[in-house]
């Protein structure tokens, strides 16, 4: 008996043994209970009838538990919150914006009014305590990543380009939401509510700006590394830090009822500031320079981190400050160094952002009753308090940039982006809502302006460049050096690894052309919520094998990093716009013969066939093929450079070359084909499958003859058709994109042997 027979016979004796002994007690204690003791919530049942009826009704008991209604209140919300993140990303906005909407939808003011059945029974006011709980832990996660995200260091750099800026942009509107709050107290706060809470809590809601909101616009518009961007974010920093204390400051006072009682809040607040950054954040720098990558950092030294956090929460909230601004300080005083900031924000960013964050919508959004403002008098009352946000905010950092000289162009684009406010406003109109200084109206005021304000950001700042684009182009081009005899390529990849082959690509095909070689290295990353603190990262990551091939090659290249929406058309407006003369991109795992691509792209197949194709669904969305023509399309037909579309399939060097002719529109190829052989010394074949009745055969022939002669390790391939064995032997093949069309359509077996592959336009 082998082996495995064994195991198997003692696997069922073991069951029946022991099955039937536990039969046998199970039998016994049936004999000692009483005869009322209850088996089920419901009557036995005798038949498969009555069994599905208490199973049924079991269901519904369990579907009402406090539990499931959670964790339903969980689905649906972070199904909106995608959904509608999503949709206002498709039309060039933050993803916050739609989160945020999604949270008023879910609330009475669309669902509760539209279908209040589905509303009273997924959000029941007794089950809001969860939610409301949960919110409240990721916005302590959350504000815990701000504080991280902040660098001290950097803005004490530029503190006093900056102090002016983010200063005026923060009293002049605070001074606004006083002014605002003196003329409506009397008509719409609670009479219970002291004028002075009232006023700078209106006050503070009219100058905070939302730092991470604002850092991923700029950085979504390529303008983190320019003057623009670091100036903004400076003063962004600088004004969220003040604004922050400030509203410390204003919650101390609002709980004490008076600035004299509210003075050992402040104190003993001071006290706490000091030990933190004098005391605590010391040992915190020496713990980041110990401990800065993912292998010597310990469940123990994040429980130590996640310990800081908690305890610094606690303390502001006892010392009315609320929690917020302890995470907040907690993220400041971590370690500055950069490695083992980002460690963390990735230990807590993605639970914060993506789970918890989404629950504070929605919270608020129930709170949110669009509904209230009912007369023309608090619409109106409503668009005031936007616009004296907007002037007050806008108007502060348009005129102190002015000031201090970022000229005209510079201080609108200043103007237009620190008057973004997004989350952090949402943060400070729920403590002051749960504070009972803000009342329902007010706050709905607000929490609409929040949302202008936040949306008018990126068209705002559109606006000002398409004001400023005739002159900015004038400029552009009195300014650009004249380069005669240059030839600018831009090299966009993925994959790091990717980029190094694709520089031997461009190396070999350009460097024995008679223009200079000038290659700049393209990155992307594609979306726009990306934290920056992690881009230097992959920005490094990135590009560390394409310079180790430039060293190794012995040619300068410049690197470029960006972060997208939409990869395709970024690439199109660099080239276009930068008067680049080649685009050279990889296909990604369109045609690759890696062992996991090619798992990835046989599975995608068999998926397809399976469930879509009786369907009719669009290939495109499954087959690699239809996805590669798809990519060139648009890269082919946008650009105003010639493109090459570049398929690795091991490549080395093209030393051995197919190049294949289709029409007479192909014989730009051999311009390609020419320098190419002149730097690897290879040979090359040309293959014709144009058949004898096809028009200008004479002057595919006549070319030929003359490229042969030209050409010593060349040769014209006996007329055949293109099968899979045809490339035996070859490593490198040129055709053009619409040849490639035509056989990627009809001979699409024979390209699965096909070398390494450049796909040219003309």
């Amino acid at each position: 008996m082998s082996k495995g027979t064994k195991s198997l016979a003692f696997y069922l004796m073991m069951i029946l043994v022991f099955g039937s002994l536990m039969y046998f007690i199970a039998k016994l204690g049936e004999s000692r209970q009483l005869d009322e003791a209850i088996t089920s919530l419901y009557d036995s049942p005798n038949n498969l009838g009555e069994g599905f009826t208490v199973f049924w009704k079991l269901l519904l008991h369990h579907i009402e538990s406090p539990v499931a209604i959670l964790l339903l209140q969980i689905i649906v919300i972070l199904l909106a919150c995608r959904l509608f993140g999503w949709l206002f990303l498709k039309i060039g906005q933050p993803t916050v914006i739609g989160e945020i909407l999604a949270g008023i939808v879910l609330g009475p003011s669309i669902l509760g009014h539209l279908a209040p059945e589905v509303s009273q029974f997924l959000f029941r006011p007794e089950s809001l305590a969860n939610i409301n709980i949960l919110s409240q832990v990721g916005l302590i996660l959350f504000m815990f990543s701000i504080g991280m995200e902040l660098d001290i260091t950097e803005v004490r750099k530029k503190l006093k380009e900056t102090i002016l800026i983010s200063h005026t942009s923060t009293i002049v509107p605070f001074f606004f939401g006083m002014l605002t709050a003196y003329f409506v107290y009397d008509s719409y706060a609670d009479k219970s509510t002291p004028f002075l809470s009232f006023a700078l809590f209106i006050g503070i809601a009219m100058s905070i700006t939302a730092f991470p909101v604002l850092a991923r616009i700029i950085q979504e518009k390529g303008l983190t590394k320019s003057h623009l961007g670091t100036i903004t974010l400076a003063s962004a920093a600088n004004g969220d830090i003040t604004a922050w204390c400030l509203l410390a400051v204003v919650i101390a006072i609002a709980q004490a009822g008076t600035m004299l009682s509210a003075i050992y809040n402040i104190l003993f607040s001071g006290v706490y500031i000091l030990f933190m950054f004098f005391a605590v954040r010391p040992f915190l720098r020496m713990v980041g320079h110990i401990y800065h990558n993912k292998e010597v950092i310990d469940k123990g030294l994040i429980a130590l981190m996640f310990l800081i956090l908690i305890v610094s929460s606690y303390l502001t909230e006892i010392l009315g400050l609320h929690a917020l601004f302890g995470a907040f300080i907690a993220g400041v005083v971590m370690p500055s160094n950069i490695k083992f900031r980002k460690i963390m924000t990735e230990k807590v960013e993605d639970v914060a952002l993506l789970l918890f964050l989404p629950l504070f919508f929605v919270s608020t959004g129930l709170r949110t009753e669009i509904g209230l403002l009912n007369t023309p008098e608090l619409w109106w009352m409503c668009v005031v308090i936007t616009l004296v946000a907007i002037i007050g905010k806008f108007g502060g950092a348009f005129f102190s940039a002015l000031f201090v000289g970022e000229g005209l162009k510079n201080s609108l684009y200043i103007g237009a982006l620190m008057n973004t406010r997004g989350l952090m406003e949402l943060v400070v109109l729920t403590i002051g809502y749960e504070m009972h200084i803000l009342p329902p109206p007010i706050f709905v005021m607000l929490v609409l302006m929040t949302l202008v304000t936040t949306f008018m950001t990126t068209p705002l700042v559109s606006f000002i460049k398409f004001c400023y684009r005739k002159r900015d182009r004038f400029l552009e081009e009195k300014t650009r050096q004249p380069q005669k005899g240059v030839f600018k390529v831009l090299l966009s990849f993925g994959r790091a690894g990717n980029g190094q082959v694709m520089l031997d690509v461009a190396h070999q095909l350009f460097s024995k052309s008679n223009a200079k070689l000038e290659i700049t290295a393209l990155h992307l990353t594609i979306g726009a919520d990306v934290n920056p603190l992690h881009t230097e990262n992959f920005e490094e990551v990135s590009f560390g094998p394409i310079l180790y091939g430039a060293q190794r090659l012995g040619i300068p290249i410049k690197t470029r990093y960006e972060v997208s929406n939409n990869a395709g058309q970024d690439i199109v407006s660099i080239v276009n716009e930068e008067g680049f003369d080649f685009l050279l991109v990889g296909a990604g795992i369109s045609l690759s013969n890696l062992p996991t691509d090619v798992a990835v792209n046989r599975f995608r197949t068999l998926f397809y066939n399976k469930y879509f194709r009786r369907f009719k669904a669009p290939e495109s969305w499954f087959y690699p093929g239809a996805l590669l023509k798809d990519k060139t399309k648009v890269f082919i037909e946008e650009s105003k450079s010639a493109v090459g579309v570049f398929v690795n399939r091991d490549f080395v060097k093209a030393t051995n070359i197919i190049l294949i002719i289709a029409s007479a529109d192909d014989l730009f190829l051999l311009d390609y084909a020419r320098t190419l052989l002149k730097s690897t010394m290879g040979s090359i074949s040309l293959l014709d499958v144009t058949s004898s009745t096809t028009p200008g055969k004479d002057i595919i022939e006549n070319t030929f003859a003359g490229f042969t002669s030209e050409v010593r390790l060349s040769k014209i391939l006996p007329d055949k058709d293109l099968t899979a064995d045809l490339f035996d032997g070859y490593n490198f093949m040129l055709i053009s994109y619409h040849t490639w069309n035509d056989v990627s359509e009809h001979r699409k077996d024979a390209l699965q042997r096909m070398p390494s592959t450049l796909i040219l336009n003309k």
